[in-house]
């Protein structure tokens, strides 16, 4: 979880940063190779209710360490709604991997910066200057390009990603109007006890008990996801998140080459297009962003 506390910006702190940042890229491909594989064997909102179910495990010490306290009501209403929000973006995920190449995943889910930075500005006073709608409007264009409704039949599993991504979005915002008063830690606790809830009705409707090999692939996603998150943050606090964000968009390398080499997926010429154009909106906003500031 870090320590939360921001470190001296030094070329060594950075130089750790980015290694950092290109360990969590690589445990989220991996995370995403595992749910490829599963395939749809298992129902979307079941193996996400596992995930959760094992990962609250892994957390549950923290429970003890930052004496975990009832929030206020309003409070309590952000965190369900992070945690239902973010809860319904995985399941879709869940859905998407086990249907499209993981390249194509990975693609799609770079437009949710972009939903972050629209939604910042509509719902949280932030101004939507010239570059971020520029960088909106090549991001969209960058999905299109993906996706390419009219000229191929989209998959389903690609119309469940691109609703994640705003979801996600979402869910990051919630995160960033909490992160102002609560301890990132606590943030992260809640989310995955609303997220265990969430998912439950859901996983007791589609319940099918999976098989020994299935709980054993979902607790490696649960542990590969946890410390993803934790040399995410570990990033962030080392580096500037301007130089750490371009490193994160290696995930589509990583993902490309997996899926290559372990599915047999073929390199989409269009994925790779609409993806540049879609990192490159990303890259562009971070690098106006550091400008302005």
């Amino acid at each position: 979880m870090g320590n939360g506390k921001q470190q001296i910006t030094t070329p060594q702190n950075v130089g750790r940063g980015i290694a950092w940042m290109v360990l969590s890229g690589m445990l989220f491909v991996f995370v995403a190779a595992i749910v490829k594989h599963l395939g749809t064997g298992i129902p979307p909102i079941v193996a996400s209710f596992i995930r959760y179910v094992i990962g609250l495990l892994l957390i549950s010490p923290y429970f003890f360490k930052i004496h975990l306290q009832w929030p206020g009501r309003k409070r309590f209403a952000l965190f369900v709604l992070r945690g239902m929000a973010h809860a319904f973006a995985v399941s879709l995920w869940f859905f998407a991997m086990a249907r499209i190449p993981i390249t194509d995943v990975i693609a799609i889910g770079y437009t949710s910066p972009v939903f972050v930075t629209l939604g910042a500005a509509l719902f949280l006073g932030e101004r939507l200057r010239w570059h971020r709608s520029l960088a909106i409007a090549a991001a969209f264009i960058g999905t299109m390009i993906i996706l390419r409704p009219g000229l191929q039949v989209v998959n389903i599993g690609a119309w469940a990603q691109l609703l994640a991504a705003p979801i996600f979005a979402t869910s990051f915002l919630l995160a960033k109007v909490l992160s102002r008063d609560e301890n990132p830690a606590v943030i992260v606790v809640w989310l995955s006890i609303i997220c265990t809830i969430s998912l439950l009705p859901g996983a007791v409707l589609q319940w099918q008990t999976p098989t020994v090999t299935e709980v054993f692939w979902l607790a490696l996603v649960a542990i590969a996801a946890t410390t993803g998150h934790y040399a995410q943050t570990k990033a962030f606090q080392l580096a500037p998140i301007t130089t750490t964000q371009p490193v994160w968009f290696l995930q589509i390398v990583w993902g490309s080459l997996l899926g290559w080499y372990i599915f047999a997926e073929a390199v989409d010429l269009y994925v790779i297009i609409g993806a540049t154009l879609i990192i490159s909106a990303v890259i562009f906003i971070a690098y106006r962003e550091r400008v302005t500031k």
